[in-house]
């Protein structure tokens, strides 16, 4: 069985939801790139608790975990059914250090994306929270017990955003700001040339705090890192930003 892609999505602001541009038509192609993958195993930034968790439910309740954006988008209903084949396994590989959370279900992150990529709802997926109590360097090892499900024909797919500083946020500017787009640049340098080590420790990184504050956004990109062998080629789409300090820049692994 040939061996499974890793996607990182910076997904960015809600209102891709409903926009045709040219983050959302990438959305779309996506299928011709990740082909026919038996499952989904997939990790937003907005499921941020206190454990490591997943969830056993037959179908994801949808979540509008998003305020003040335009009715039409509260209007689209998206749905997926979950793969419970894969939490099964997820759970005999982590044992007693995830549980199970029904209170969940399909975020924004996730869904904003899958209306444009995945409309036919036609693959299972499989959702796992980011514990903020762990360090980087243990978000990255449990993507590594995880990684083999690639073999198995499961999809990783993991949704945030490079830089996201909503504090600086401004809906009159396209792009990024000359130090976000920097840092994002540097992401992106490192990431060609493979040298993921400062990537998960991060801290290290320059204009990291004003990169984005809270580690939410970026952490989902960790576990993209976690789930490579290292031999993988990687191509990166959606390049750059909006809103001054939210990058779109995301990565296929393959």
């Amino acid at each position: 069985m040939q061996r499974e892609k890793v996607i990182f999505i910076g997904h960015g602001s809600p209102m891709n939801i409903i926009l045709d541009n040219e983050y959302t038509r990438s959305w779309q192609k996506l299928p011709e790139l990740w082909g026919n993958p038996k499952g989904i195993l997939a990790i937003s930034a907005h499921w941020y608790i206190n454990k490591t968790a997943t969830t056993d439910v037959d179908t994801f309740k949808q979540i509008y975990d998003m305020y003040g954006f335009p009715k039409p988008i509260y209007e689209i209903e998206y749905t997926l059914k979950n793969d419970e084949a894969l939490v099964s396994r997820i759970q005999d590989e982590l044992g007693d250090s995830i549980t199970i959370n029904n209170e969940w279900g399909l975020d924004h992150g996730l869904w904003s994306v899958l209306v444009h990529a995945l409309p036919e709802k036609n693959i299972p997926m499989a959702i796992l929270s980011i514990d903020y109590k762990k360090s980087p360097e243990e978000h990255f090892a449990l993507a590594r017990k995880l990684r083999s499900y690639r073999e198995e024909g499961y999809l990783i797919l993991t949704s945030g955003n490079i830089v996201h500083n909503l504090r600086t946020a401004d809906w009159n500017n396209p792009g990024l700001t000359p130090i976000c787009q920097e840092f994002d640049d540097l992401v992106y340098d490192l990431i060609m040339k493979k040298e993921y080590e400062p990537l998960v420790n991060f801290e290290q990184l320059p204009n990291v705090k004003v990169s984005f504050p809270t580690p939410d956004h970026y952490i989902p990109f960790i576990y993209a890192l976690g789930a490579l062998y290292g031999d993988e080629k990687t191509v990166s789409f959606n390049r750059g930003g909006e809103l001054a300090s939210v990058s779109m820049t995301s990565y296929i692994f393959e």
